[in-house]
C-alpha cells in the first residue's frame, strides 16, 4: 500500500508506517532541520518542503492513494502551552482536512495532543473537524492511545483521528488489543546503549542540574518539582513521562546514573523522603554529580527511533524533532490497524466496543 505523510517532522510516523508495509511516496515538512533529517532517513520519498498551504496542490496528483497520515502542530491545543484554539498553528488541522478532501485517500490518520480529543474546551473544534471528514465520505473514529501500552517505554497519551472511506471497517479501540505489548523499562533500554559520552551515546545535554529552593512536592518522587526548570527525574525501573519538544536545556528529563548503572539507592527517592518528612531543601548547587540530563541518543530510543537513525541540526533542534515525533512503535500499530481495515482483515469484536464513550464512537 502507498501513503502520503503530512507534517512529517523527523519522520517518526513514517518509520512506523514503513515498517507496517506502506510505501511512503510523498511527504511535507517546513522546518529546515527536520527536512534535513527526513531526507537523510527517507531518501526514496519525495519531500515537498514548505508551508503546507503553499504546496498542498502538489498532492492532488496522488488522488486515491491508500492512506494519508500526519500530526499537525499541536501547540494551540497543548496543556503545556496556552491552549488557544485561535493560535494560527491550530488552523493547520483544517489544512490536513483540505488535503484529505482533495486527494480522497482510502483512509487517513491524524495525530494530535490528547486535549484536542478530550477537553470540552475543544468540543466545537472536534465537531467541525469530524463534520468535514464526514462530508468528504469518511467514517471517523477518535481514539486516545497511550504509547506505553504498545511497547514504547514512555507514558505518552495522544489522540488519533482515524478515518476510512465509507464501506471499509471502522477502527475501534478493540482493534488495537492484538497489538498491545508490555513496554520495557528505561533500565532495559538505556543500559545497552552505554554510558553518556560512549560511542553510541555521544550526544549529551550540558544543561546543569540544580535544586529548587522551594520544592513542589507530590506523592511520587518523580512528579512535583524538586529541580529548577521543568525537566523532571525519570525512574529507571519505570517508563519515561512524555518527552517534550522543549528538551535541550533545563526542561530535559533527569537521570540518576548511580541508580541506573550501579544499582545504588535512588538519590531522588531519598531526597523526596527527606523533604516529605519535613526536612529542609538543600542548596541550589548541592545536587550530586551523577545526576544529569537525558542525552539525544537516549531520547531517540525512548521515542523508539531505530538506533541508526540520523538526526540533523544543532542539539536544540534535534531535541525538538525528537520531542515532536510520534513514537515509531505506536505509529506502527496504528498503521497495522488501518492496513487491516483497508485489506478486509476482521479486527473488531463489536460486542466489546464501549460505544457509550465518545472517544470510542465511529461517525459515518
Amino acid at each position: 500500500m502507498k501513503a502520503i505523510s503530512l507534517f512529517s517532522g523527523a519522520g517518526g510516523m513514517d518509520v512506523g508506517f514503513r515498517d507496517a508495509g506502506f510505501q511512503i511516496i510523498a511527504a511535507n515538512e517546513m522546518d529546515k532541520y527536520a527536512c534535513d533529517t527526513f531526507h537523510a532517513n527517507h531518501p526514496d520519498t519525495v519531500l515537498y518542503d514548505g508551508d503546507i498551504d503553499e504546496v498542498k496542490t502538489e498532492f492532488s496528483k496522488f488522488k486515491g492513494v491508500d492512506v494519508i497520515f500526519g500530526g499537525p502542530p499541536c501547540q494551540g491545543f497543548s496543556v503545556a502551552g496556552k491552549m488557544d484554539p485561535d493560535d494560527p498553528r491550530s488552523k493547520l488541522i483544517f489544512s490536513f482536512c483540505t488535503v484529505i478532501e482533495r486527494v480522497q485517500p482510502k483512509g487517513f490518520v491524524m495525530e494530535n495532543v490528547k486535549s484536542l480529543g478530550s477537553l470540552t474546551k475543544f468540543e466545537e473544534v472536534r465537531a467541525a473537524l469530524i463534520s468535514r471528514f464526514q462530508k468528504a465520505g469518511y467514517t471517523v473514529t477518535t481514539l486516545i492511545l497511550n504509547a506505553k501500552e504498545f511497547g514504547v517505554p514512555q507514558s505518552r497519551e495522544r489522540v488519533f483521528f482515524i478515518g476510512v472511506k465509507n464501506g471499509f471497517e471502522a477502527i475501534f479501540s478493540s482493534a488495537f488489543k492484538r497489538y498491545k505489548k508490555l513496554a520495557p523499562t528505561l533500565r532495559d533500554v538505556l543500559i545497552p546503549l552505554g554510558k553518556p559520552g560512549s560511542e553510541y551515546n555521544d550526544r549529551i545535554c550540558n544543561a546543569k542540574v540544580t535544586l529548587a529552593a522551594k520544592p513542589v512536592l507530590r506523592k511520587s518522587p518523580y512528579a512535583g518539582m524538586l529541580f529548577n526548570g521543568q525537566g523532571r527525574p525519570l525512574n529507571p525501573d519505570g517508563w519515561a513521562s512524555t518527552l517534550p519538544a522543549s528538551m535541550g536545556g533545563n526542561r530535559t528529563p533527569i537521570i540518576d546514573d548511580n541508580h541506573l548503572y550501579n544499582d545504588a539507592a535512588s538519590w531522588v527517592e531519598d531526597y523526596h523522603r527527606h523533604l516529605m518528612a519535613g526536612g529542609k531543601p538543600q542548596g541550589m548547587h548541592d545536587a550530586p554529580s551523577y545526576l544529569r540530563r537525558l542525552t539525544i541518543n537516549e531520547a531517540a530510543l525512548l521515542q523508539t527511533f531505530p538506533a541508526s537513525y540520523i538526526f540533523c541540526g544543532p542539539s536544540s533542534k534535534v531535541f525538538s524533532q525528537i520531542g515532536n515525533a510520534v513514537p515509531c512503535k505506536l505509529a506502527y500499530v496504528v498503521a497495522k490497524c488501518i492496513r487491516d481495515s483497508l485489506s478486509g482483515v476482521a479486527q473488531v469484536d463489536y460486542a466489546t466496543v464501549e460505544t457509550g464513550q465518545n472517544f470510542e464512537l465511529a461517525i459515518a
